[in-house]
């Protein structure tokens, strides 16, 4: 067996399932402010309130194998990210603190409801930002004689901040309100239900929109990834996504139409998971382009068995308890029920 591709496929999953799980919690709360009245935003946390903070065991998961398993990655990407990253893990802190306060608070509710959107959203954009740069490259070179590093972080610390990962920024911010407001549509009643749909209308544009953008823009920008998809006729072969990637988007449109329930949640997963998978095709073999791929910054054989061992162990709770969690808290969400009545 080949254990880097195991550990890679292992992330690849894991990343995925992250987006996806903590994409539709984020996107409740980027959606936050705009829903019409107070009780509809207690019914819209009360949705992801059970599962919420276990949604994000797959981005500490997704992290450990990555610095075990492709340590010069995990080096390079925190030296070259390290601003979006604590970005990132400081909005994911103050949202936590700010989901858990607002439920006791009285004269302070709005505040802490101000800070929930807003730490979705920054670490939503933060995420678009990491996108946007892994997609644009890394700068590297050797490192320093003797020190037994091969390579390391060679350009500037704000090198991830262009106008192209702006734009990713911003849409994942709309693909993960995609996300949120079919959630809501699949989880809750009435009035809510009926916001949450149109407003899964319109963050249906914004996600078609910046998934268009990073479609055009990195082939005619990055000569390997036009190569991957142009050459030899590859798009041919290639084909079936970017049309499974349209028929998706307008069977979503169609469902949120007809206003069905939940069928609409799972066209929006299908079509991140389809742009996950344009993404991936473009960059493979690499992990950070242009000078990390998969086999040049995978650890020793011998760390990576030991990493598959804790995995077998691990891995299966993950999924077990995270399928239970979603099973037990299964069907609608009714207004003035759960969290908020402790």
């Amino acid at each position: 067996m080949d254990l880097t591709l195991i550990l890679a496929g292992i992330i690849v999953f894991g990343v995925g399932a992250y987006v996806i799980l903590d994409g539709f919690d984020l996107g409740v709360g980027i959606l936050f402010p705009f829903i019409p009245d107070d009780a509809m935003r207690d019914t819209a946390i009360n949705s992801i309130a059970p599962v919420w903070d276990g949604n994000e065991t797959w981005l500490i998961l997704g992290g450990a194998v990555l610095f075990a398993a492709f340590p010069v990655v995990y080096a390079v990407a925190l030296s070259a990210f390290y601003i979006p990253i604590m970005l990132l893990l400081f909005a994911l802190i103050f949202r936590g603190v700010a989901f858990e306060f607002r439920f006791k608070a009285k004269r302070s509710k709005h505040w802490w409801s101000r800070a929930f959107t807003g730490g979705s959203t920054l670490a939503a954009f933060a995420q678009g930002l990491l996108l946007g740069g892994v997609l644009e490259g890394v700068t590297t070179g050797p490192g320093p004689a003797g020190s037994g590093i091969a390579l390391e972080f060679a350009g500037g610390s704000f090198d991830w901040l262009t106008p192209f990962s702006v734009i990713t920024g911003l849409g994942v911010v709309g693909g993960y309100a995609l996300l949120g407001a079919t959630w809501l549509n699949m989880k809750t009643e009435d009035g809510l239900r009926d916001w949450s749909r149109a407003a899964a209308r319109r963050a249906l544009f914004v996600s078609l929109f910046a998934l268009a953008v990073v479609s055009l823009y990195t082939p005619l920008k990055f000569d390997y990834i036009a190569e991957r998809w142009f050459a030899d006729m590859h798009w041919l072969s290639l084909s079936p996504v970017p049309l499974a990637t349209v028929v998706v988007a307008f069977s979503l449109y169609r469902e949120l139409k007809a206003g069905s329930h939940y069928p609409p949640f799972f066209y929006a997963i299908a079509l991140f998971m389809l742009g996950y998978l344009g993404i991936g095709i473009s960059l493979w073999p690499h992990i950070l382009p242009p000078a990390l791929t998969v086999w040049n910054s995978a650890s020793p054989p011998q760390s990576q068995k030991f990493v598959l061992i804790a995995l077998a162990i691990t891995l299966p709770m993950v999924l077990i308890y995270t399928v239970y969690a979603y099973w037990v808290f299964r069907g609608k969400v009714e207004a003035g029920a759960g969290y908020t009545s402790h």
